[in-house]
């Protein structure tokens, strides 16, 4: 499947706009981005995960997150994100966990996220962690399987108002 994980940089601009690209025109949700949908210019996007994974210049009320691209060796495409959270405030604790991913609409049921997942797991490793919370929708096959595959083990469900959703929570113990 040759795939790598790397911080993203002005490099990958071009490639980060057609994968937002494809995103917005599918409809599609995406996880773990950094809200990269939000940002019409790629070089906001990226002063923005600079800001965001640094204590000293992260917003306040905010964990500082590194985040990462998933890119296919054979021709560059970036086939997915991941977002790592350096550690849990209340709030992730509560639902959303050290880590989101998401992968490009075209290039889902692929494998890839359980592969990115993988390889975001060994970094987790060698930044000293034991063990990673991770969450999905309750209704979320896809997800459910991609935590499972890389051995995430259920805590609970929660409700989440705000969204009106039922989150399913998971460890992973490195």
């Amino acid at each position: 499947m040759g795939a790598f994980l790397t911080v993203p940089t002005e490099e990958y601009s071009e490639r980060l706009r057609d994968f937002r690209d494809e995103v917005l025109r599918t409809g599609a949700k995406i996880e773990g981005s950094s809200n990269l949908l939000r940002y019409e210019y790629i070089d906001e996007w990226l002063q923005h995960i600079r800001d965001m994974s640094s204590a000293d210049t992260v917003p306040a009320g905010t964990v500082p997150a590194t985040q990462y691209i998933y890119v296919r060796e054979e021709d560059g495409m970036i086939v997915g994100v991941t977002q790592l959270r350096h550690y849990l405030d209340r709030s992730l604790e509560m639902y959303f966990g050290h880590i989101g991913y998401g992968v490009r609409p075209s290039e889902r049921r692929k494998g890839y996220a359980t592969a990115m997942l993988h390889d975001l797991l060994d970094i987790c490793r060698q930044r000293g962690m034991d063990k990673v919370m991770i969450s999905c929708l309750a209704d979320n096959e896809a997800s459910r399987r991609t935590i499972l595959n890389n051995g995430g083990v259920l805590e609970e469900t929660v409700y989440m108002p705000s969204r009106e959703v039922y989150i399913e929570k998971y460890w992973i113990t490195l």
